[in-house]
């Protein structure tokens, strides 16, 4: 565990994205009415307005469409890990869907396991979820490794 990180808030648009990666499950929220997938969750389509939603579990599977190497970590608990990495992720089931993470030799590694020098636009990538924090407080982290 990292001491001192911010862990997300859960409220009742996001809790579910949460459970889901508690359960290993990748869940993405998508309209009730029209069906588009949607991320970040919110209350109402962007598209049609509705406020129906479900919640579908995705494939994980995406590519690298960005990332960058903070060196200079702005909150002090990731001091230690600098120079890491930073992704954003398009998934397969929509590029226009993207996720913020980080690339991971393993679910057990800590975020600064990859040699940022290695990361590739385009690359395949997979999630997997590593636990931080206890009790009630615990969440699992979507984080990326190589596919």
């Amino acid at each position: 565990m990292i001491e001192g990180i911010l862990l997300p808030e859960l409220d009742d648009d996001s809790r579910p994205f949460w459970d889901g990666c508690a359960a290993g499950e990748l869940r993405v929220q998508a309209c009730g009415e029209c069906g588009r997938l949607r991320f970040p969750p919110r209350p109402m389509c962007p598209w049609c307005q509705s406020f129906a939603h479900n919640w579908n579990a995705v494939s994980g599977r995406g590519r690298v469409w960005s990332f960058v190497v903070p060196h200079a970590p702005l909150l002090p608990a990731y001091q230690e890990f600098a120079p890491y990495n930073v992704i954003v992720v398009e998934l397969d089931e929509d590029p226009t869907i993207r996720m913020v993470g980080n690339l991971v030799a393993s679910e057990y590694q800590p975020i600064n396991s990859v040699d940022p020098y290695s990361i590739e636009i385009g690359q395949p990538v997979r999630v997997v979820f590593q636990r931080l924090g206890e009790g009630e407080e615990a969440v699992a982290l979507p984080r990326w490794v190589r596919a």
